[in-house]
């Protein structure tokens, strides 16, 4: 499912415009972006949880000259489902 299938399924879902559906979607998706630029956890309880990992430095290779290239450590968006998820997927 993409983004318009979402909105679509959402609106019809919740009887709401497919309009009000995007700008709920894209605020809950901006809300979630700045609570993980400033480090914070984002819960919903029975759904995941939205969190920032450290990745350490480590050593690769160039895929076109193959030499060793050093990759540098950084921040990345992590998501651990919750309970609920879980079993609904199962």
């Amino acid at each position: 499912m993409n983004k318009k299938e979402l909105i679509a399924e959402l609106a019809a879902r919740k009887n709401v415009t497919k309009k009000l559906a995007t700008d709920i979607l894209d605020g809950f998706v901006e809300l979630v972006g700045e609570s993980l630029a400033r480090n914070e956890e984002v819960k919903l309880v029975g759904f995941g949880t939205f969190e920032v990992a450290s990745r350490k430095p480590r050593k690769g290779v160039n895929p076109r000259t193959k030499m060793p290239i050093q990759i540098p450590g950084g921040k990345v968006p992590k998501f651990r489902p919750g309970k609920e998820l879980k079993e609904k997927v199962k």
